[in-house]
């Protein structure tokens, strides 16, 4: 199996993960356009002695890394200019633990691999994921509409919501329902799942959301891969179902921190 072989499964989450990391589409793909460019160029150097996913993400860390100008700025790599509503939170929080925090919770990377990535210890990365959570939900509290009709699901994402603070502006299972919920209480953040109660669609929901309001949205979904072709626009925030707790808390303080809305095109 050749190389780019054994990458292409696991390219799809590393765009998530970049777009995660940098809040946005065309900054996170920029990232990982570059990565792959050096792994064309130069493939001996690419890392043998791990998974290939670890040699995958570990090369975007390396991109990463250089990119940055010095420690609590926004890398930039050919791209224009960065998100300005972020940079008043990114001047008082590090990279280093956003990535801690996105590897270990949005990207299940153990704390292990988490610190190869990211050349820290175990405990580092630990720590730095403390230190990520913390300050993140000291800056942002969100009123959060949540589109899921799954009932089980829909109390599980609500009960995670309140434990970071935020207020849960309602509950809504179709695409009408939510519409309605928006504009009688406009959210600061939407959590939307894809297939909903009516066969109606949680995508045209935050279409329909985001021509009015503008807000940072986050789609969970059981086939992340139908989302992250690379060939048209897609979500910045994606989580996986089934998901853990602390999924969800990372995808919502990522979300807010950038203040970001996206949304795939149909």
């Amino acid at each position: 199996m050749s190389l780019g072989q054994e990458l292409a499964p696991h390219l799809p989450f590393l765009r998530r993960y970049a777009r995660a990391l940098t809040g946005s589409q065309a900054h996170g793909d920029a990232f990982v356009r570059a990565a792959l460019e050096t792994i064309v160029a130069r493939p001996d150097e690419f890392p043998r002695d791990v998974d290939p996913r670890l040699g995958l993400y570990k090369t975007f860390h390396a991109i990463w890394s250089t990119a940055n100008i010095e420690e609590g700025e926004e890398p930039s790599v050919e791209i224009g200019g960065a998100e300005g509503i972020a940079q008043a939170r990114l001047s008082r929080i590090t990279p280093l633990s956003r990535q801690a925090l996105l590897l270990t919770s949005l990207e299940g990377f153990s704390r292990d691999d988490a610190g190869y990535l990211i050349d820290a210890s175990a405990d580092d990365v630990d720590s730095l994921v403390a230190e990520a959570l913390a300050e993140i939900e000291r800056q942002t509290h969100a009123d959060v509409l949540i589109i899921e009709d799954e009932p089980i699901i829909a109390m599980d994402i609500e009960s995670i919501v309140r434990d970071l603070g935020h207020n849960v502006t309602g509950v809504a299972v179709t695409r009408d329902e939510a519409v309605a919920q928006a504009r009688k209480a406009p959210p600061g953040l939407v959590l939307a799942d894809i297939q909903l109660a009516d066969d109606s669609s949680g995508i045209d929901a935050v279409k329909d959301i985001i021509l009015e309001f503008s807000v940072p949205v986050i789609f969970i979904t059981a086939f992340p891969e139908r989302l992250l072709t690379g060939t048209r626009p897609e979500p910045t925030f994606l989580i996986t179902k089934p998901f853990q707790r602390s999924t969800v808390k990372a995808a919502i303080s990522q979300a807010l921190f950038f203040d970001v809305a996206t949304v795939p095109a149909a």
